[in-house]
């Protein structure tokens, strides 16, 4: 099968630091993988390297088979990889409608269309005409996976979605996340919340220093095992 994204031996830095080492990471159609590790280990650095943010220094990175220079983010997108960024950078000045549409302005075609993201937040129909930096927290995170869906991506990639919400707000997530691993997008969720990690992922790789030094099924790990990987 081939991998929508997959790093063989990945090295990068920023500028002359040096942060990832011979980092590997497979995510095929389909699939649920979760990268976890503590804060500072290099897990944000994976999909920076992956668009260009992070300078790769050695190994490749593959989309859907191709093996290529790191694109930016709006390139990534059009080749059906959409990017969830940490922090969530809702625009401001635009509604949720129209941040909303920025995401459809790849072209892609597919399920995903203004209508299809409100029915899957019935909040942002509600907030379609305010500005979404006007929302919560969570409604922001929503908007931004909405946003992201737009393009109707083959991956979804998701940094810390969990970071500064309520938990019962990360619950909501975690099932909406779920739901659209079942209709079939792969998901790469790079997170420290073990609950939605749980929710969420089927396979996982741990990162330490910079290198993946574990990898398998969720299944496979005790609680008390994920939680030694991703508490603080």
């Amino acid at each position: 099968m081939t991998a929508l994204l997959e790093l063989e031996d990945v090295h990068s830095a920023y500028g002359s630091a040096r942060v990832l080492h011979g980092v590997s990471i497979r995510v095929d159609k389909g699939d649920r993988v979760a990268l976890i590790g503590r804060n500072g280990v290099g897990k944000t650095t994976v999909v920076n390297t992956c668009i260009g943010a992070a300078r790769l220094t050695r190994g490749q990175i593959r989309y859907m088979g191709r093996t290529q220079s790191p694109i930016r983010a709006y390139g990534a997108a059009r080749s059906g990889i959409s990017i969830v960024p940490q922090g969530r950078r809702i625009v401001p000045g635009l509604t949720v409608r129209e941040n909303l549409l920025l995401g459809a302005a790849t072209g892609r075609r597919g399920p995903w269309s203004v209508d299809a993201v409100f029915g899957m937040y019935p909040i942002l129909r509600e907030r379609a005409d305010g500005l979404g930096t006007a929302m919560s927290g969570g409604q922001q995170q929503m908007l931004a996976i909405g946003r992201a869906l737009m393009s109707n991506p083959d991956l979804l990639i998701l940094d810390e979605p969990s970071e500064g919400l309520a938990p019962v707000v990360v619950d909501e997530l975690g099932l909406s996340l779920r739901r659209l691993a079942d209709q079939g997008t792969a998901i790469l969720l790079i997170e420290q919340n073990f609950g939605l990690i749980r929710a969420v992922g089927d396979r996982h790789y741990v990162m330490s220093k910079g290198a993946v030094v574990e990898e398998g099924h969720l299944a496979s790990l005790t609680n008390e095992e994920l939680k030694k990987h991703v508490s603080v």
